[in-house]
């Protein structure tokens, strides 16, 4: 029997392209640290991010062509399966750019504990480059794990909200049921919380949600407080 249902699964591409931008954001952020803070050479994180990067690319543009001409339930639990599998690709490759992101931080804090940092301009431009690296790593972690990940976000048996947005406060009904955050709202989130060191206009609602904010703002606390501080410390 013929059910086409476009409420099953997300195909708006902006929001794919987006994230998949962050990556490819990254991945040269990673390239532009100045001091040699990275695990292994250089290139090692970003080449393994963007050989990771392309499959995703194809395989989500691939699945959501499916979704879009998907008739039956039996085409529909055939996109579910692939989006689930993407959707482990996804969270592993956002994993990796978070173990890179943390060994630089962790090395850098080290280095100025040490006494062995270039100099201080060198140590504020990498501060920087690890807080605006967080900021994007996590916006991907917010997208990718609210409510079953951006794919599914908008079927009507999706999970439970991770995080409560203005939008579906406000409004009538419909207009609460009908509002899906796209990745605009995630990066917007991950900046707030990253600046304020708490939740400003969006709440956490599950464990996970609160403890991905935690060790967000804890990222941001040490690059802010400990390294920028001490870099400018070091310029005066």
């Amino acid at each position: 029997m013929a059910r086409p249902h476009p409420d099953r699964v997300r195909t708006r591409a902006l929001d794919f392209w987006l994230a998949r931008s962050a990556i490819a954001c990254v991945a040269g952020l990673q390239l532009l640290i100045v001091n040699d803070f990275s695990l292994g050479p250089r290139w090692l994180a970003p080449a393994l991010e963007l050989a990771l990067l392309l499959p995703l690319s194809v395989a989500t543009a691939w699945n959501q062509g499916r979704a879009r001409r998907a008739t039956t339930d039996a085409h529909w639990a055939e996109v579910h399966r692939h989006y689930r599998l993407i959707r482990r690709m996804a969270l592993f490759m956002t994993a990796l750019v978070t173990v890179a992101n943390t060994a630089a931080l962790v090395a850098l804090v080290h280095a100025l504990l040490n006494g062995k940092a270039a100099g201080g301009s060198t140590l504020l431009v990498d501060a920087l480059n690890i807080w605006g690296t967080n900021v994007v790593i996590f916006a991907l972690w917010f997208w990718t794990t609210d409510r079953g990940g951006a794919a599914l976000r908008g079927h009507p048996n999706a999970g439970v909200p991770d995080f409560l947005f203005p939008q579906m406060t406000f409004g009538s009904a419909e207009a609460r049921a009908q509002f899906v955050p796209g990745f605009v709202d995630y990066l917007f989130l991950a900046f707030t919380n990253a600046t304020a060191f708490s939740p400003t206009d969006t709440l956490p609602l599950t464990a996970r949600a609160k403890l991905l904010m935690m060790a967000e703002a804890l990222v941001s606390l040490l690059t802010v407080a400990l390294v920028a501080a001490r870099a400018v410390n070091i310029l005066a």
